[in-house]
């Protein structure tokens, strides 16, 4: 089941990163990027870490990769981020607080739009506790490629 959600997560991340206008070398990596992302996030939920928790480490993880290959492939870190964070992006809990508010579930609607925000504002952290760690540090780590 891992490896399915592996595949499928950097097909998705590809595509995404070729309509993101990726430069075509790194759609792999971009794909790549989003798969660990992505199964980072899948153990760490179905091993009862929350939401919340699950979102952030997976979106730390992502962008430490991110940076990473920014310093070795000598590109900005934002090919692989913004790529790789597309299935993390709670798209599902937007739409459906869209829906109950049009329905008028508020109970339903506040609820899935209260979770929405909470991935979204997961997201944003595990992005700031990334780029806290200075980019010196990664450059010694991975040298001047």
């Amino acid at each position: 089941m891992i490896v399915i959600q592996f595949v499928i997560s950097m097909i998705a991340t590809m595509a995404f990163a070729i309509l993101f206008c990726a430069p075509r070398n790194e759609w792999l990596l971009c794909g790549l990027s989003g798969a660990i992302g992505w199964i980072v996030y899948y153990v760490m939920f179905h091993h009862n870490l929350g939401l919340v928790l699950s979102t952030t480490v997976a979106t730390f993880m992502l962008t430490i990769f991110s940076r990473t290959l920014a310093v070795i492939r000598k590109q900005p870190a934002t090919v692989y981020l913004l790529s790789g964070i597309f299935p993390l992006v709670p798209g599902a809990g937007i739409y459906y607080t869209a829906y109950y508010l049009i329905t008028g579930e508020s109970a339903l609607c506040y609820s899935k739009g209260m979770e929405t925000c909470e991935i979204a504002v997961s997201i944003v952290f595990g992005i700031l506790f990334a780029f806290a760690i200075p980019q010196s540090w990664l450059n010694k780590l991975y040298g001047k490629f």
